[in-house]
């Protein structure tokens, strides 16, 4: 392979990748190297129409733009110097002539790479006295996007990203010269299933979501890491939160996985963590039918007097468990040391099926569907069969997935068991047949890993707090055991411990635990790993 010398940093590179490439593949790209860039970017075509990446090549007499540049063996790279800081302040200044002065009102504020180097390569002041261009502001491009053309740098990753990752190609340029702007195509809005993707994209503050658009300033905003829970792709995201709420996802870089994108759909679930439909506090029935609230404690022990009961009357084998395939692998793990414990033989996964796409969205939608089925749960149809056949007569069940059309379509058949007992993080028909109710939490507000549905395991973290009592799956688990008097349940749930047990006890799952899966996630054993969208360019 070719090596080459960058700023006195040695690298030993792929043949036929650029400078910005092999500098990116090191993660050394505004990491320890520092090459501004806009046009480029890692996931598209290579444009090479901002110039701002040039750098000097010893032996070469002119600068050269490091996107576009093939490495070759020997190459000395040098990005630091006068000329090569002359040449970007050149280019900065070009690139500002006409844009706005409004960073104070512009929601790109905080996190705009115009803004930035403009502070490192800008320059004192204008040396232009004709008035900036007045271009269109506030266009709704579509549903989801909103562009200010005046703030527009003709970067073109937009128009490069519709026809290339949806291949849907909304955008386009218009015009020539300095009478180019970016354009819908006539009668053709930007409406596609990634279109939010276009505001990350763009390095300035002319696209931006509608969604987000003047919530909060960014630097308010805590990033942190997470995973989409839209379906079992497993997008890799930041959570954009500050007191204690989720503002926004936005996708995080992972090639195994979405690489830099995700879905609209998938983007704008994070409203379902602070939704006004969540399970806010227990609720029993006893004799009378009627609905009571409950304490947790009285709750829990509600549930474990039920099931004790059925229990010494009829045996375990009329009860049944449904585990939910948004929980952890570590509460699906604890579900199942539970239902083991209490004899259980009749249990299932309810993973609900949707619409799917060549680029990310799967079909399955949930989170976990893989983690529960590696942990032995089959699906729940079986159990489905059981339950309108006669044949259970108690239920436990994480979530309500249960009641959708492709299972039991509704609670009728539920009606007549002796014991439904639920956990669940948001409202639903569920609640009419429930003989007790737990509320519990979200991805978004425990720890633990869920399984992608290439088998790839992947961490996420408590970002925020339920403003209610709630608690994980795996925490009313461990408290209904031990309510239970099973062997094993302390009332306590570790999820480290958990994940530590899990990983020697489960043969998939094996050396990988809570803390050894790391930021970009690691497939299970016999699992086949599978690579993002597409290719780096």
């Amino acid at each position: 392979m070719p090596k080459i010398t960058i700023d006195g940093k040695d690298l030993e590179v792929p043949e036929g990748r650029t400078i910005l490439q092999a500098v990116d593949d090191a993660g050394l790209l505004m990491n320890g190297i520092d090459i501004p860039h806009y046009c480029w970017h890692p996931k598209l075509s290579i444009d090479g129409s901002c110039r701002l990446c040039q750098v000097e090549i010893e032996g070469t007499p002119k600068l050269q733009i490091a996107c576009n540049t093939p490495v070759q063996d020997g190459m000395v790279v040098h990005t630091k110097n006068d000329r090569v800081r002359a040449a970007r302040e050149g280019v900065m200044e070009l690139l500002l002539i006409n844009h706005p002065l409004d960073c104070p009102i512009c929601d790109q504020a905080g996190e705009c790479k115009l803004q930035d180097y403009a502070y490192d390569y800008g320059v004192g002041q204008a040396r232009s006295r004709e008035p900036r261009r007045a271009l269109k502001k506030n266009v709704d491009l579509g549903p989801t996007i909103v562009f200010d053309q005046e703030r527009c740098i003709l970067c073109r990753r937009c128009v490069r990203f519709c026809r290339e990752i949806p291949q849907t190609g909304e955008l386009m340029v218009q015009g020539r010269g300095d009478h180019s702007v970016i354009e819908t195509f006539p009668g053709t809005p930007l409406d596609n299933d990634y279109s939010m993707n276009v505001a990350d994209i763009c390095p300035v503050g002319a696209l931006t979501t509608r969604d987000f658009r003047f919530k909060i300033r960014v630097w308010f905003l805590d990033d942190v890491p997470g995973v989409c829970t839209g379906c079992s792709n497993g997008c890799n995201i930041h959570l954009g939160v500050a007191n204690n709420r989720v503002y926004r996802y936005q996708p995080r870089r992972n090639d195994d996985v979405n690489d830099t994108w995700m879905c609209d759909s998938g983007r704008l679930s994070y409203r379902e963590i602070g939704a006004p439909d969540r399970v806010k506090e227990p609720f029993v029935r006893r004799g009378s039918g009627a609905r009571e609230a409950a304490s947790y404690d009285s709750a829990i022990e509600e549930a474990a007097g039920r099931l004790s009961s059925i229990v010494a009357s009829k045996g375990a084998g009329v009860i049944a468990g449904i585990a939910s395939p948004h929980a952890t692998n570590e509460e699906l793990f604890a579900f199942r040391r539970l239902i083991e414990a209490l004899g259980i033989e009749t249990s299932g996964v309810a993973v609900v099926r949707g619409a799917s796409d060549d680029l990310l969205v799967k079909q399955e939608k949930a989170a976990n569907g893989a983690g529960a089925r590696a942990l032995g749960f089959g699906d729940a149809a079986a159990v489905v069969e059981r339950i309108r056949a006669g044949g259970v007569d108690a239920l436990l069940m994480m979530g309500h997935d249960l009641l959708h059309e492709q299972f039991l379509g509704g609670t009728e058949a539920l009606e007549r068991l002796d014991t439904v007992i639920v956990l669940d993080s948001h409202v639903s028909a569920i609640e009419r047949v429930a003989h007790v109710m737990l509320p519990t939490r979200v991805a978004a507000e425990k720890r633990g890993t869920l399984t992608n549905h290439a088998g790839r395991v992947q961490r996420v973290w408590p970002a925020v707090e339920p403003s209610w009592e709630a608690y994980s799956d795996g925490e009313v688990i461990a408290r209904l055991g031990r309510a239970l008097g099973l062997e094993g349940f302390d009332g306590r749930f570790d999820v480290r411990r958990i994940s530590a047990a899990l990983a020697t006890s489960v043969s998939a799952f094996a050396e990988i635990d809570l803390d050894s899966v790391g930021d970009g996630g690691r497939v299970l054993s016999g699992a086949g790993a599978t690579s993002g969208t597409g290719e780096t360019n």
